[in-house]
C-alpha cells in the first residue's frame, strides 16, 4: 500500500463550513435541501418536499397542472422564509422538464420571482444531464459505465468515463409523459420505452455498469431490501448483478400500485409509478447488456452544487473529508485521528490488500478519523451507539461492504466482541479475511489510544511495525511508564489476529 503525492492530495484538512440550499423544481414534487459543504463532504441537514405535480397534464395541454401551480408557489414561498431565517443566502434554484417543456413555464417562473424574491434556473436537458451526472461522480467518484436519472418527465442518459461524466441527452421517458392521463398499461408502455430506446447510444455499455438516479428507482431499491431481506438499508450504492435486477423488474412491473404502497419506503405517489420505472430499468438493461445496478441517492441538487466547485475540491476523496466532519465536533483532540493514520501506516501497509491497495489505504484514513467517534456517547452503550452511526452515516464514496467493514472497526475500537459481531446480519456482506482486517484495525486504535491517552505527542514516542513474524512496539524510554498491563495485552491479542508474536524494544 504504498502512497504517491496524487493519492495523498486527495484528502484536505480543515475544511471551511458552509451552508448551501438547493430547490429542486420538478415536475412531481418541490424540494429544499439544505446542505452543510464541509469541503468535499457534502452533508444534507434539511430535507423538505412538496408534491405539487407541476407536470401532470403538460403533455397533452401544454402547460402547467393548474393546481400545481398553486402549490409550488406557496411551497418556494415557504423555503424563501425558512431560508431566511436560518441565514441561508447561498440559494441555488433550478427547474426541470415540466417547466421547460410547458408553454406557461416563463410565466411560472416570474410568478416565483414576484411572490418570492427566488430566480429560477431553468435547465436545459443537457444541462440536467450534466448536474445530475455531477452529482453521481459526487457519491460515487470513481463510477464508470452509464448513468439514468429519471424524473417525473423525463430521462437523462450520460455516459461516465471513470468518474468523468461525458456529453448525455434527455429523452420524453418520465412516468408523466409516457403514461399520461391513461394510466399504466405495460404493453403501451413497453411500445413507447422501445421506440425511445432506439435512440440512445448503448456502444461500450455491455458489461458496465448502470448507475439509477431519481426517486422511482430508490423506491425500487426498497422493494429489494423488503423481498430479500437484505441486511444493510441503505440506498446509496446498493447494488444488484444483471441477474438480481431483471427478478427485481420483472416482479415490480407485474406487482399492482395498491401491492406496492405497504412496502416500507415505498410511498402511494411511488407506488403508482414504480411499474414503470422498474419496466424502464428492466429495458435498460437488456439494451445495454450492463452487468451491474447501483443505485445512487446523490443527483441533480449535489451536482448542482459540485458544478460550482474548484476541480480540485472535486477530485479530494469525499469517504475521508465525511469522516472528517462527522468526527470533528464529536472527537476532543480532531487532529489525533490524522496522526494515527500516519502512525499506523507502518503497520497495514505490509498486510495483504483485502479490497485494493487503493481503497485500503482510504479506510484506514477514515477510520482513523473515527477513532473517537464515541468519545462523547454513554460508556454503557458507546460500542453500540459508535457503530451504528458509522454504518448508517450519510458518507459518500463507500460501497456497503467498505461501510460495514467501518462499521466493524468502530466496533472492535470501543471494545466490542467478536460474538456480538457474528450475530448481526451485516458483517456478513464482509468477506472473512475483511472482518478480520476490521478486528486488527480496531485493536490498533485501541492500543494506540491505550498507549497515548489520545495525545499525538505522545503517540509519537511508540513505533508500532508489522515485520514477517512479529508486530514490533518500539518504547522511547521517557514514555516507559506508559507501557502498563493493559497495554501488554492489546498488543498481544492484535499480533495474535494475524498469527504473528509480539515483540517490545526499548529505545
Amino acid at each position: 500500500m504504498v502512497l504517491g503525492a496524487t493519492d495523498q492530495g486527495l484528502i484536505a484538512e480543515n475544511a471551511i463550513e458552509r451552508d448551501v440550499a438547493v430547490i429542486d423544481v420538478g415536475s412531481n414534487s418541490v424540494r429544499l435541501v439544505h446542505f452543510r459543504l464541509e469541503g468535499r463532504a457534502l452533508w444534507p441537514i434539511y430535507n423538505e418536499k412538496v408534491m405539487a405535480g407541476l407536470g401532470e397534464g403538460v403533455r397533452d395541454s401544454g402547460r402547467l397542472n393548474p393546481k400545481g401551480v398553486d402549490i409550488a408557489l406557496r411551497a418556494l414561498k415557504r423555503f424563501q422564509r425558512l431560508l431566511d431565517a436560518k441565514g441561508v443566502s447561498d440559494r441555488h434554484v433550478v427547474a426541470t422538464a415540466a417547466v421547460r417543456n410547458a408553454k406557461d413555464g416563463p410565466d411560472f417562473v416570474k410568478q416565483v420571482a414576484e411572490r418570492t424574491g427566488l430566480e429560477v434556473r431553468v435547465l436545459s436537458g443537457a444541462q440536467e444531464g450534466v448536474m445530475s451526472a455531477l452529482g453521481l461522480v459526487a457519491g460515487i467518484p470513481d463510477a464508470h459505465g452509464m448513468t439514468g436519472d429519471l424524473g417525473g418527465s423525463s430521462l437523462e442518459i450520460t455516459p461516465l468515463v471513470n468518474g468523468r461524466p461525458q456529453a448525455g441527452k434527455t429523452f420524453p421517458l418520465g412516468p408523466q409523459e409516457v403514461l399520461g392521463a391513461k394510466g399504466w398499461d405495460y404493453a403501451r408502455a413497453k411500445r413507447k420505452i422501445e421506440k425511445r430506446l432506439d435512440e440512445i447510444d448503448f456502444s461500450g455499455a455491455e458489461g458496465t455498469t448502470f448507475y439509477a438516479v431519481g426517486g422511482a428507482w430508490r423506491a425500487l431499491a426498497q422493494l429489494a431490501f423488503a423481498r430479500s431481506g437484505y441486511p444493510l438499508r441503505v440506498v446509496h450504492q446498493f447494488a444488484l448483478d444483471d441477474k438480481q435486477a431483471r427478478q427485481l423488474t420483472r416482479l415490480a412491473a407485474r406487482l399492482s400500485p395498491a401491492s406496492l404502497e405497504g412496502i416500507p419506503g415505498v410511498g402511494r405517489r411511488r407506488a403508482a409509478t414504480l411499474p414503470y420505472a422498474a419496466l424502464l430499468l428492466r429495458r435498460l438493461i437488456k439494451r445495454g447488456g450492463f452487468g451491474r445496478i447501483v443505485f445512487s441517492a446523490y443527483g441533480l441538487r449535489e451536482g448542482v452544487i459540485m458544478a460550482g466547485q474548484s476541480e480540485a475540491l472535486r477530485d479530494q476523496d469525499p469517504l475521508v473529508a465525511g469522516a472528517e466532519a462527522l468526527s470533528r465536533p464529536a472527537a476532543p483532540a480532531p487532529a489525533f485521528g490524522r496522526a494515527l493514520a500516519a502512525w499506523l501506516r507502518p503497520v497495514m501497509e505490509p498486510l495483504d490488500p483485502v479490497f485494493s491497495p487503493r481503497r485500503d489505504w482510504l479506510l484506514l484514513e477514515a477510520a482513523c478519523r473515527l477513532a473517537d467517534m464515541g468519545a462523547r456517547m454513554h460508556p454503557d452503550h458507546r460500542t453500540d451507539l459508535a457503530r451504528e452511526t458509522v454504518l448508517y452515516a450519510p458518507f459518500a464514496g463507500i460501497d456497503h461492504a467498505e461501510r460495514v467493514f467501518l462499521a466493524a472497526v468502530t466496533h472492535y475500537r470501543h471494545g466490542g466482541s467478536s460474538h456480538a459481531m457474528e450475530v448481526m446480519e451485516a458483517p456478513r456482506l464482509m468477506s472473512e479475511a475483511q472482518h478480520e482486517r476490521a478486528q486488527f484495525l480496531g485493536l490498533a486504535l485501541r492500543l494506540a489510544a491505550k498507549l497515548s491517552g489520545r495525545s499525538e505527542a505522545l503517540l509519537g514516542r511508540f513505533t508500532l511495525s508489522t515485520q514477517a513474524d512479529r508486530i514490533l512496539l518500539q518504547v522511547d524510554d521517557s514514555v516507559r511508564d506508559l507501557y502498563v498491563e493493559r497495554s501488554i495485552s492489546q498488543l498481544g491479542g492484535l499480533a495474535g489476529i494475524i498469527g504473528r508474536d509480539a515483540v517490545v524494544e526499548y529505545r
